[in-house]
């Protein structure tokens, strides 16, 4: 299938920054869909992949800062940066939200990402013509 001007996709990024290129390879992706003239419904982070909204990652000065680097891209572009929730909480990732639930000294989740369940997934699969997954290198 030749993809169009319409084509929209669904980004699911299961690849932890600095573990893998999962993260760096779908910014790419995603900046050159959009100058083709394509849209990015949504980012979906699963797995090792939610280490990606993590507030807390500090990388030498040297190096990108992958976090900001998605979460710059994200807020300008206006997309949806969703966090699966199991997966955040088994990796210690929480917003105000689940710091309250669990009574939680803090939170460290990196604006604009927000904590949704699978059915964020389930609609991107939906919405969208097209869903890509880009995985860590295990």
């Amino acid at each position: 299938m030749a993809a169009t001007d319409r084509d929209s996709f669904t980004l699911v990024i299961t690849g932890a920054p600095y573990a893998s290129q999962a993260p760096q390879t779908a910014l790419a992706f995603a900046r050159a869909a959009l100058e083709a003239g394509h849209r990015i419904d949504r980012v979906f982070l699963y797995g090792d992949g939610v280490h990606l909204a993590s507030a807390l990652s500090t990388p030498p000065s040297d190096e990108t800062h992958w976090p900001r680097e998605w979460a710059s891209f994200l807020q300008t572009q206006e997309i949806p940066g969703i966090v699966c929730i199991a997966s955040a909480l088994r990796r210690g990732l929480v917003d105000e939200s689940e710091q309250r639930r669990y009574e939680l000294a803090s939170h460290n989740l990196l604006s604009p990402f927000q904590i949704a369940g699978l059915g964020e997934w389930v609609e991107g699969r939906i919405k969208s013509t097209r869903t890509l997954y880009f995985h860590g290198g295990n």
